[in-house]
């Protein structure tokens, strides 16, 4: 069962400090309703452990580049072709959990990839939902869990 891999994914896009943000990846396009318009800054704290889960769901390892297209804060127009198959090359699954604590048998679930541009910079986060033999939170018995936000790949344009 170790290391933890996944043979798919899905799939989000989250925008902020940018004028205009427009992503396709996996043939599908993610520019928000409102593309054309001003992002707003990222919610104070550690934000990406708060997004929802993401909403593209089922993507087969890997599709061609995600296009990203944006205009950051200055009015400079960007785009860049970032690798997600690059990225997660060895397909395996990022998450925090000691290998002793994930039950046998446990593991089957795609994780969450999420692309975030943030006026000239890009990451990529992946989110494992990892089950664990004790609870998270004591007392809580639907807390035997782990599903943290992990930094996989940055670059600032």
């Amino acid at each position: 069962m170790f290391p933890l891999r996944f043979s798919e994914h899905d799939f989000a896009v989250h925008c902020y400090n940018t004028l205009r943000c427009k992503v396709i990846y996996a043939g599908y396009d993610f520019h928000r309703s409102d593309a054309d318009t001003p992002s707003p800054a990222p919610p104070p704290g550690d934000y990406p452990q708060h997004w929802p889960y993401a909403g593209f769901a089922g993507v087969p390892n890997f599709p061609p580049p995600a296009d990203v297209r944006w205009t950051s804060l200055d009015g400079v127009a960007h785009a860049a072709k970032v690798d997600i198959g690059a990225i997660f090359k060895d397909e395996r699954a990022l998450h925090n959990v000691p290998d002793t604590e994930i039950p046998e048998g446990s593991w089957g679930r795609e994780p969450h990839i999420y692309l975030e541009v943030n006026d000239r910079t890009i990451n990529v986060y992946m989110q494992s939902i990892v089950s664990t033999k004790t609870e998270q939170i004591p007392g809580n018995k639907h807390s035997n869990f782990r599903d943290d936000v992990i930094l996989a790949w940055t670059h600032t344009y």
